[in-house]
């Protein structure tokens, strides 16, 4: 068998400019077992978040006032739910993983997700470590003891 060489060589400069895909950088996030569920453009603690529940808000369609994320899901429809909110009523379209069912966030138009204006991703239901309880995953619920 005749030998194989190949050569390389890298180049960089700590003169060079961040180009615009460098700036972007895209985050990657994973339910709490394992699975892969969203690629963001953004980290989800940049983003605003909804008063009722604190969920991270990720538009989904251009307004007049920002640019729609771009971003991935992995997740698969739950049945919608509604809620009760001062004032009236809520409807969401939930999604959840598809390993564990566990609820990821949701939306209030029908599947599929970005078919309306924003996604709601709940807190504490997405890591960016694989096998790595969020922070704040257990906010909100009673201690057993």
């Amino acid at each position: 068998m005749p030998k194989v060489v190949s050569r390389s060589a890298v180049s960089s400069s700590t003169d060079a400019q961040p180009t615009a895909s460098s700036a972007a950088a895209l985050r990657v996030y994973y339910c709490i077992c394992g699975e892969f569920i969203l690629v963001l453009d953004a980290s989800l603690s940049a983003l605003p978040r909804r008063k009722t529940d604190k969920a991270f808000i990720i538009r989904c369609q251009d307004g007049d006032s920002a640019k729609a994320r771009v971003f991935k899901l992995n997740a698969v429809s739950g049945d919608p739910i509604l809620l009760e909110r001062e004032g009236g009523h809520e409807h969401q379209y939930r999604f959840l993983c598809p390993r564990c069912t566990l609820p990821i966030g949701y939306q209030s138009t029908p599947p599929p997700a970005k078919s309306g204006q924003f996604l709601y991703v709940l807190p504490g239901a997405l890591t960016q470590m694989q096998g790595q309880v969020p922070q704040g995953a257990f906010d909100g619920e009673d201690s057993i003891e």
